[in-house]
């Protein structure tokens, strides 16, 4: 899409030239007429409902139809747009937008900001409001991690609708002698350190009724952090308590599912080191070593660890672990003990994870959405267990 813009900037990568840092990503800055604002911006990036009722939508509004202060793009955040490709051209003062793959192309930021816009901009006329938009290239490796960065002003209620409703009271009871749940935070400012939104996020993993065998994988674990809190409450509204809800049939084996994390959190090296007697897992790309002193801990039993791994590489190790699951009368139950075919298959699991890793372009976070490693990996945990 192409549209005029008042003013244009590049600013340099500062990483261009190094060897660490994403020397592909750009930015760019613009200020534009309200009026010039495409009307059909890709939003599946946005990773909340706009909702223009609310009182953050309510100011937004005021202050752009507030014609005594013309200062919209001076108090507004903008507009965040990742895309695959910006322009622009110095002569007509327009910019070319392309964008490629609607998954990480698009409104990541700023969607409450747009719809306002939209739905008001005929109230004035050009040269009355202008929006400030930033616009990034070469991003789609961390999308999910800019993503959740850059909305953290307004915040994402669903968890916190979803507490006051009892809607955890399922995880709350099953895990609750694990020494962990003191940490976990269930809505938003509560104290803690893990968020309910990461278990969700093992636990939709595990989930057979919605990912019942090779036909479909739990991906959406690692790059959607709404969709696991989604089909979490779907879950909850349609089934309540009862035992046609799958959290409820995972009760007995969600203090295996975090253990099991532990585990291949803490055996990661180990594993590598198997498969590869002469290779440093901790120079793979994405893995962390302690540094000055440092003390590594693992994310739920804080264990002390000698690296750590990236969600990208446990991720798809760990969702493998749903080939052993079954259903026996009305509860889900382990076909074979899961630690014990951790042992047997995890170098195997881990050497496939690095090497996919390194196929695409040493990116754990590419690795954390790539439907064929999880395949890969359920087949090998499946496979295992059959033998």
């Amino acid at each position: 899409m192409t549209f005029k813009a008042e003013a244009f900037r590049k600013i340099p990568n500062p990483y261009l030239k190094a060897d660490q840092g994403t020397q592909a990503a750009e930015m760019y800055f613009a200020i534009c007429d309200i009026k010039n604002i495409p009307d059909n911006i890709p939003m599946q990036t946005n990773p909340r409902e706009q909702k223009l009722t609310t009182g953050v939508a309510k100011k937004i509004k005021e202050s752009l139809l507030n014609e005594e202060a013309l200062d919209f793009y001076l108090l507004n955040r903008g507009l965040l747009l990742s895309a695959k490709s910006v322009t622009y051209n110095n002569y007509s003062n327009e910019i070319t937008i392309t964008f490629e793959d609607l998954d990480v192309h698009g409104n990541v930021d700023g969607g409450h900001t747009y719809k306002t816009i939209l739905q008001n901009r005929d109230q004035l006329d050009f040269g009355q409001q202008y929006v400030k938009l930033e616009f990034l290239t070469g991003i789609e490796s961390i999308f999910q991690s800019l993503a959740a960065a850059r909305n953290t002003s307004v915040q994402i209620q669903d968890k916190s609708i979803a507490e006051l409703e009892d809607r955890f009271e399922i995880i709350k009871s099953a895990l609750a002698k694990e020494s962990f749940m003191s940490s976990v935070f269930f809505k938003e400012n509560d104290t803690g350190d893990i968020d309910v939104t990461d278990l969700l996020a093992l636990l939709n993993m595990f989930n057979i009724d919605r990912y019942p065998g090779f036909d479909s994988f739990p991906t959406n674990s690692y790059s959607s952090k709404k969709k696991r809190i989604d089909l979490y409450i779907a879950a909850h509204k349609e089934f309540t308590e009862t035992n046609g809800n799958p959290y409820v049939k995972m009760v007995n084996i969600m203090p295996d599912i975090f253990k099991l994390y532990n585990t291949i959190e803490l055996k990661m090296g180990d594993f590598y080191k198997q498969k590869n007697p002469s290779g440093r897992y901790g120079s793979i790309k994405g893995v962390s070593m302690p540094r000055n002193g440092q003390v590594l801990k693992s994310k739920f039993m804080q264990d002390e660890l000698d690296t750590m791994s990236p969600n990208g590489f446990i991720y798809p190790i760990l969702g493998a672990f749903r080939a052993l699951l079954a259903e026996k009368d009305g509860q889900y139950t382990w076909k074979c003990n899961p630690f014990s075919i951790l042992e047997k298959v995890g170098p195997d699991l881990v050497d496939s994870t690095v090497q996919m890793s390194r196929a695409l372009g040493n990116n754990p976070q590419s690795v954390g959405k790539d439907i064929n490693i999880w395949k890969t990996l359920y087949m090998t945990v499946a496979f295992s267990a059959m033998s």
